[in-house]
């Protein structure tokens, strides 16, 4: 029998397609059905019900969001290889999140997640070998290899990780809304900040402390919530006295979206990016989404809940399957193209994969570098004396 806490999640429906003013050509549009994807508070208005997209568009987030699934699974697979140790979570059936927030915010809009962030490092400025190849501690990896599965970062493309302690990246966050205010032209509309967490972290006090802050001040600042259902093992029924997540945030408006619908999570996020933008302060968004794995690759994810509940999600409310779905009611695909789509990307994949198991690991001297720096910049570095092994007699000295 599912649980309680999954069922609440289908509350809000899936999206329906309604017409299309021509077919065949790359150029179609359609307009899609949103009713029921949102549920708002402390707002006078609220997201569109309908959302016009493309073939182009949507044959986009298909191939985006198999290449996140088909990553994160490579992933898994080359954990119990043991070709990957350490810290892993995967983000599979959480893809309609991150695609949809990428699809409403811009590229100078600065974005901090959680550990969960293979996907978003991939969105943002990432290819599949270096995300790979920093979970396989190779030096062309995300971060260098020095980084791992939990701690990707990319500052050109405004991404600020990858943070390793669970809720530390809404402070963070916090400070690049007040950044983006600060840097702002008087009455010129503010670049945002979004940090994501999950429902495990949501009654933090740091995130209190930081909601108080960007309320007090007006800052560009989107609280966004990603209601996976469970707090590492822990419902939200058991680990919550308040699961309506929006609503946290007292007199700050709050937003709930279908997490599983990236049709509805792009919508909603326009609407919270241009009222945030805006000098209207900040905004609680809540995501009702799914994660497949375990909170963690050590963490088999059926002794909370049964496989019964995942398969009925995956049958019913797979992002991915919505997505095709979507395409083929559309017009705009068949299941055959979708299909040998989805081919040609395993085989991508595999081949990123492959291409990054040939880099070489980073050399000693490297465990030195990007530690201090005496201007901000790469090219001044100070270099500590040593760095201390749990063997103190392994310990690594500073080259001369």
């Amino acid at each position: 029998m599912l649980s309680s806490i999954y069922r609440a999640t289908t509350r809000l429906s899936s999206t329906k397609w309604l017409a299309t003013t021509t077919r065949g050509m790359a150029s179609d549009s359609a307009t899609f059905d949103l009713t029921g994807s949102f549920e708002t508070y402390n707002l006078d208005n609220a997201p569109n019900n309908t959302i016009e997209a493309t073939r182009d568009d949507l044959m986009h987030k298909f191939k985006t969001m198999y290449t996140m699934r088909r990553m994160e699974i490579t992933c898994d697979n080359e954990y119990k290889a043991k070709n990957i140790r350490g810290f892993c979570h995967l983000y599979d059936g959480q893809e309609a999140v991150a695609m949809g927030i990428q699809s409403a915010l811009t590229q100078e809009d600065s974005w901090i997640t959680s550990y969960r962030c293979h996907c978003t490092a991939l969105l943002r400025g990432g290819t599949v070998s270096r995300v790979v190849g920093e979970l396989f501690a190779r030096a062309n990896g995300y971060s260098k290899g020095k980084g791992g599965s939990m701690h990707f970062y990319n500052k050109e493309h405004n991404f600020y990780g990858g943070a390793g302690i669970v809720g530390a990246q809404v402070p963070v966050g916090t400070g690049l809304a007040f950044a983006n205010k600060y840097h702002a032209a008087p009455g010129e509309p503010m670049n945002v900040a979004i940090a994501c967490y999950g429902d495990g972290a949501a009654n933090q006090g740091q995130i209190w402390e930081s909601a108080n802050m960007a309320s007090l001040w007006k800052l560009p600042m989107i609280f966004c919530i990603e209601n996976n259902q469970y707090g590492m093992g822990t419902s939200i029924d058991r680990h919550s006295s308040h699961s309506d997540y929006y609503q946290m945030g007292n007199h700050i408006p709050g937003i709930r979206i279908d997490g599983m619908n990236v049709l509805a999570v792009q919508e909603g996020m326009r609407f919270v990016r241009d009222f945030t933008s805006n000098g209207n302060g900040p905004m609680y968004v809540e995501m009702m989404t799914y994660r497949y794995h375990g909170h963690s690759m050590s963490d088999p994810g059926t002794t909370y809940r049964n496989r019964e509940e995942i398969a009925f999600t995956r049958s019913t409310r797979d992002p991915l399957e919505f997505i095709k779905k979507t395409l083929v009611d559309a017009g705009f695909a068949d299941a055959e193209e979708l299909k040998s789509i989805e081919k040609q990307i395993r085989k991508e994949v595999q081949a990123e994969v492959l291409k990054a198991k040939e880099w070489p690991h980073p050399e000693k001297e490297s465990m030195f570098k990007d530690i201090f720096t005496k201007d901000g910049t790469s090219d001044s570095q100070e270099f500590p004396p040593f760095i201390r092994m749990p063997d103190y007699e392994k310990s690594f000295y500073a080259p001369n």
